[in-house]
């Protein structure tokens, strides 16, 4: 066993010697290889140049840090309706009154969602005994939803005359919270609807001063009132701003300030309005219509014609256009604006200009519909052309995509 070990410590020696002769060769060769190496680089001025070069370039690479790449998104990142507006305020889209006007509308439709999904609850349900200038019974809701309406933009302090479907008149903003924007709306669309559970919404449009019609006369209330009803009364291509907040399974602001439309869906566990719908371009065309089929036989022969033509299956390659009626302007719009189709509430033998008021329903919604490629018209004209005369002034409505509207116009130009 000894002479085993023996044996093997020594064949280890023997190898040990061998590998250190064997690295001594190496490093004996490669020596003379790094000498000429030196000697062919001072022996050649351009080599050596072009060494130097090569060596400063190899230092400035390892001292220049790499560009860092472009920071990802959290996914957590909100970009709400306050972050938007902000950005418009920066790019001189709006200043910040008119900002300021929009969150104060936004808030409003906040404490509105929630009162619309406690109504049941909360006793909002049903009539609350009154009826508004129109001669319509005001819904219990109807009567709070204008009363959250007119203190968020009274309080905001840039509203100087609020015009509202249940106000017999425009009212002046106090003078010492008084601003300079005019703000028209339907506080609650749809009301009817409450009591069974079907989406509703508000609608809203912001106007500025009429610069022939200054308020200036706070101290005398007739020519106050005279002034205020000069203000409100504008076609609705001057409008600044124009939007609707839909209450249904999700609550929805859809706006536009005159560079396209945006839909905000809010973020309950947050409280704020969340961008969902970018740059909203409705269908230029949608075989869809919303009308109030009950009052065909009311209705002129040629938007009788009109209707009978969407329903002719052979006109349509064997399928006519479908139908689609929620009695909410507000949500039968939206369906339109998303899906394509026309909406459509015409006069008719009791109704003459239909029953929709141009200057915070018929006119906000036109101005969306054009911003997102579509039209809104009377049958004859193009709705934002209406000067109004009266506040609550009703005319016919035809609002959807664009090949539909001018399809309708066909048959009502005609007469």
């Amino acid at each position: 066993m000894a002479a085993t070990m023996l044996r093997s410590s020594t064949q280890s020696g023997i190898a040990a010697k061998a590998g250190r002769k064997e690295a001594v060769s190496v490093r004996a060769v490669a020596q003379p290889q790094r000498q000429a190496g030196a000697a062919s680089v001072f022996s050649s001025s351009s080599s050596g140049a072009a060494a130097r070069r090569g060596v400063v370039a190899q230092a400035t690479a390892v001292a220049t840090p790499a560009a860092k790449p472009a920071a990802k998104t959290s996914q957590y990142e909100l970009f709400t309706l306050t972050t938007w507006l902000l950005k418009e305020e920066m790019k001189g889209t709006i200043d910040g009154e008119l900002a300021t006007v929009i969150s104060s509308v936004s808030l409003a439709c906040k404490q509105i969602a929630s009162l619309v999904n406690r109504a049941g609850i909360s006793n909002l349900t049903g009539v609350a005994g009154n009826q508004n200038v129109q001669g319509e019974d005001q819904k219990k809701l109807d009567v709070v939803s204008n009363e959250v309406f007119k203190n968020c933009l009274a309080s905001c302090g840039r509203t100087g005359v609020i015009a509202s479907e249940e106000e017999d008149q425009p009212v002046a903003v106090e003078e010492t919270y008084s601003g300079n924007y005019i703000v028209v709306f339907d506080p609650l669309d749809g009301s009817s609807n409450i009591d069974a559970g079907i989406s509703v919404g508000s609608i809203f449009g912001i106007y500025e001063p009429s610069e022939e019609c200054p308020i200036d006369a706070m101290d005398d209330p007739q020519k106050m009132m005279e002034q205020c009803v000069m203000n409100v009364c504008q076609p609705g291509s001057r409008l600044k701003c124009a939007g609707y907040c839909l209450y249904s399974s999700s609550t929805i602001m859809v706006l536009t300030i005159g560079n396209g439309v945006f839909g905000f869906t809010l973020d309950p566990l947050v409280g704020e309005f969340v961008l969902t719908h970018p740059n909203v371009q409705i269908p230029e065309v949608g075989k869809i219509y919303s009308f109030n089929e009950g009052n065909y036989g009311l209705w002129d022969d040629s938007v009788k014609a009109y209707m009978d033509s969407l329903k002719d299956p052979k006109k349509w390659d064997g399928k006519p256009y479908s139908a689609r009626y929620i009695g909410s302007l507000v949500g039968d719009f939206h369906r339109t604006l998303l899906y394509g189709g026309i909406y459509g509430y015409p006069g008719d033998a009791k109704n003459k200009n239909g029953k929709l008021r141009l200057l915070y329903e018929c006119a906000p919604m036109s101005f969306i519909a054009e911003q997102a490629g579509g039209l809104g018209s009377t049958g004859q004209e193009r709705v934002l052309d209406v000067n109004p005369e009266k506040v609550h002034q009703r005319v016919p409505l035809f609002i959807g995509s664009k090949k539909e509207v001018e399809y309708l116009e066909s048959f009502t130009k005609k007469h």
